[in-house]
């Protein structure tokens, strides 16, 4: 099954095919990407996911205009700032991958007060008057515990490597893994770092905390963070525990060599860097007219062991296993939360 077969699949209705004629005309309309942050591998591919996505919706003359912007640092007051000026830009929509669930609230509601259209995905915002698109983080968390009982009955120590502090990802994802060691009580989180999504950074979080750890068994990821953990486990004499992975590239790579010289088991999942060409799309139809709900879930995409070559070949040297979405993708999903 490909990629964009396995993350469409529970959008799938029971309809005939469905027009992607417009309601309204678009072509005038202008949107705007406001981001975060931008320092792993990750975002890289969502950026470069929208910049193809909404280039050619551009030149095809869907929209006059899909700029990207992306903060200095993640902060939530820069990206605050950076949305006003939108606001004054004349933006028709702003899609919104946010550093914080409620301190853009204000300015979100700046934007909807404007007449401005606004679609988080990702880092998304509770501000009512926006859209949010985003996986089940919670359950993604809780996912990656389920697997580890399966291969350790037994259980054991766990370390867990989160994301970026603040962040309504980060804290999901969290979430989601302690609910899975209350399911599976047989596991015990001994130590947790933050790992920022980024190879490097986990790789010092985690070689700076094992010297206090005792045996772990398991390494609970959030994705970004996996290869570094193998590197930095791989320069101490402990056994290779069952890392977590995050879709990357370097990661599935490391997982490959590591089946095929020795049997490494494990599994890697994550939300899709595309799902900001989603949100385009998504924002692109309500500015078209279509009825869309205000929250869309869409699902993780999860490799195994069974499915670890195919999807390597298909992920680009340094990037992330990916589905990137069209128009009629966005309808599906759209009429699929009705």
């Amino acid at each position: 099954m490909t990629i964009r077969k396995m993350l469409l699949a529970s959008a799938a209705i029971a309809c005939a095919a469905m027009p992607v004629s417009a309601f309204a005309d678009t072509s005038a309309k202008k949107i705007a990407l406001s981001n975060n942050y931008a320092g792993n591998s990750w975002r890289q591919a969502m950026l470069t996911s929208w910049g193809k996505v909404t280039g050619e919706a551009v030149k095809a003359g869907t929209v006059a205009a899909a700029d990207p912007f992306t903060t200095a640092e993640n902060q939530a007051t820069e990206q605050a700032a950076q949305i006003q000026n939108m606001i004054l830009q004349g933006y028709d929509a702003i899609v919104l991958n946010a550093a914080s669930p409620t301190a853009l609230n204000g300015a979100v509601k700046e934007a909807c007060d404007a007449g401005i259209t606004v679609v988080s995905f990702d880092g998304i915002v509770t501000e009512p008057c926006a859209w949010r698109i985003a996986v089940n983080f919670k359950e993604m968390g809780r996912s990656e515990v389920e697997y580890l009982s399966k291969k350790l009955p037994d259980g054991g120590n766990l370390l867990e490597i989160r994301g970026l502090a603040g962040v309504f990802v980060d804290d999901e994802i969290s979430a989601g893994i302690h609910e899975g060691v209350k399911q599976f009580p047989q596991f015990k989180i001994v130590g947790s770092v933050h790992g920022d999504w980024a190879q490097d950074v986990a790789q010092k979080a985690v070689a700076g905390i094992l010297p206090s750890l005792p045996d772990i068994v398991g390494v609970v990821t959030q994705g970004g963070d996996g290869y570094g953990a193998a590197q930095a486990i791989a320069a101490t004499d402990r056994k290779m525990p069952i890392i977590i992975m995050g879709n990357r590239e370097d990661e599935l790579k490391w997982w490959k060599e590591q089946k095929d010289a020795k049997g490494y088991e494990t599994m890697s999942v994550s939300i899709a860097p595309g799902v900001s060409t989603l949100a385009f799309w998504v924002a692109q139809q309500i500015l078209d007219g279509k009825e869309v709900k205000k929250d869309l879930v869409v699902p993780f995409l999860r490799i195994d062991q069974d499915n670890l070559e195919t999807n390597l070949a298909n992920t680009q040297a340094g990037g992330v296993a990916n589905v990137e979405y069209t128009q009629a993708d966005a309808i599906k999903v759209i009429e699929q939360a009705k």
